[in-house]
């Protein structure tokens, strides 16, 4: 498994005014199909980063980049949340490379390792809850939905994606966007995720899409709302999960990363929905960044 990926922190101006680049990272990787890290590299270039060879994308990996990646961590970098994406991009890879091989059959031993991995992950999340349909309608009711997109970039607005790279067979795209500005004194963050692939006749088929808002204290960084809208999900079940976000009020957004995982464990929560959450730990670095081009003149920011 061949894996890029890009993101960068742009401050946008009002019209009339150039965007500034505050911060953008890259990595490449390989990974075997077990999904282990064979090797690993940044730019700008962060020496400790090759020391996640090795690690197998999941809890393991995310545990190893904050053993030596812990300063990316704190930061908030553009390439923390990059790294901390391997584990789940990883995963839905697979399902975008099935894409290319609808007639395929698969051999007695390959439907039994499918129908051994499904049972394991009862209990994962919510649409793997004992209860639900993925796990007592038996092979029929394993069948994910999917949904075609247009592409991301697909807009008028250029500055509403960096470039992504062109996609041509067998392949899968996680794309992750978190918008911050301010209204008085609160924060207004909305983050939107998606997951797709291209398909032969050259459109794209998506299998997840979250769009997550809050409203944060400008001052306390505690969440005062929280609002999710479940666009694309894999199973009936699934959009169940958006029905207790709204236990994230009173939080510190600060604290999501850690704090996501121990209210939304296993089937109280998506481990999708929680992946978006986590990553919204990222609003005061952006909020700071904002509020400081604010007080520079030449930029022109306003509220």
């Amino acid at each position: 498994m061949h894996m890029t990926g890009h993101a960068r922190d742009l401050l946008t101006p009002p019209p009339g005014m150039e965007p500034r680049i505050l911060a953008e990272d890259r990595f490449t990787a390989r990974l075997t199909p077990q999904r282990e890290i064979i090797a690993l590299a940044t730019a700008p270039e962060r020496p400790a980063a090759t020391a996640l060879a090795g690690a197998r994308a999941g809890s393991q990996l995310r545990s190893a980049i904050a053993a030596t990646l812990g300063d990316e961590l704190a930061r908030g970098t553009p390439l923390y949340l990059l790294l901390d994406d391997i584990a789940g991009a990883s995963l839905v890879a697979n399902w975008g490379a099935m894409q290319w091989f609808p007639d395929r059959a698969l051999s007695p031993a390959e439907q039994a390792q499918i129908d051994a991995r499904h049972a394991s992950m009862e209990g994962v999340c919510m649409g793997f809850s004992p209860d639900s349909p993925v796990m007592i309608g038996g092979p029929e009711g394993r069948a994910p939905h999917h949904h075609r997109v247009a592409p991301l970039d697909a807009t008028p607005d250029a500055l509403a994606w960096h470039r992504l790279a062109a996609q041509q067979g067998p392949a899968a795209r996680r794309a992750r966007r978190i918008d911050v500005r301010f209204d008085e004194d609160r924060i207004l963050a909305d983050t939107h995720f998606q997951d797709s692939c291209p398909l032969p006749d050259g459109g794209r088929l998506a299998v997840h899409e979250y769009l997550l808002r809050v409203t944060v204290d400008r001052e306390t960084l505690v969440i005062v709302s929280a609002v999710a809208d479940p666009r694309i999900l894999p199973f009936s079940y699934c959009p169940a999960a958006t029905l207790s976000v709204d236990r994230l009020v009173g939080t510190s957004v600060a604290s999501l990363r850690q704090t996501v995982l121990e209210l939304f464990a296993r089937t109280q929560g998506c481990t999708h929905l929680n992946d978006t959450m986590r990553s919204l730990a990222e609003v005061p670095q952006l909020a700071a960044a904002l509020e400081q081009a604010m007080q520079e003149p030449a930029t022109g920011i306003s509220v």
